[in-house]
């Protein structure tokens, strides 16, 4: 297997195209493999598998995990989708700074951020199913969430009027985050 690496501007986040191998009968890829990924310096313990479905203009996050510390590997099955991680970690130099990009399930690449950021994404095709490994079991006493609108972030999501959940319509913003004795987890 052979894995293309683009790094962001933002710290942490890589955008990862594994090896495609493709024919008349279809195609054939390997989407992690842990000796693979650790020779291009992502030691990534994937330790649980989630698949996400959803409709047209949904945008679902900005969550995160702290205890056991979430990180994770998106990547769109079909559709496309805008994927988007926020540092949030309290001394970063990124902090509040976000990274975002359009994938799809024609161009099968994932995007990994690791603990200390913040995920989500927009769906833009009528239906995108999103599959995402991480490397911590879900606890949920110790996960939550980033408001998606949060002027201090100011993510520029290409949706107008997404549908929400409960959850994430009533997130607190990242300085209440700050804020909170959980933050201390992601110190760097």
């Amino acid at each position: 297997m052979k894995i293309d690496i683009e790094s962001s501007e933002l710290d942490g986040i890589k955008v990862i195209k594994p090896q495609v191998f493709q024919d008349s009968r279809g195609l054939f890829m390997e989407m992690y493999r842990k000796d693979i990924f650790m020779e291009n310096f992502l030691d990534i313990d994937i330790v649980q598998v989630n698949f996400s479905r959803s409709k047209k203009n949904t945008v679902r996050g900005l969550h995160f995990q702290w205890e056991p510390p979430m990180g994770k590997l998106m990547t769109v099955m079909s559709g496309e989708a805008f994927l988007v991680a926020v540092d949030i970690r309290p001394n970063s130099k990124y902090l509040g700074e976000w990274y975002g990009i359009k994938i799809s399930s024609e161009d099968r690449k994932f995007v990994w951020a690791p603990a200390g950021f913040a995920r989500g994404f927009a769906a833009l095709s009528d239906f995108v199913d999103i599959q995402y490994f991480t490397t911590g079991i879900y606890n949920e006493d110790c996960e939550s969430g980033v408001r998606w609108n949060d002027p201090k972030i100011d993510i520029r999501w290409p949706v107008q009027n997404p549908e929400l959940s409960d959850k994430d319509i009533t997130a607190q913003s990242l300085d209440s985050w700050l804020q909170t004795e959980e933050s201390k987890f992601f110190n760097i």
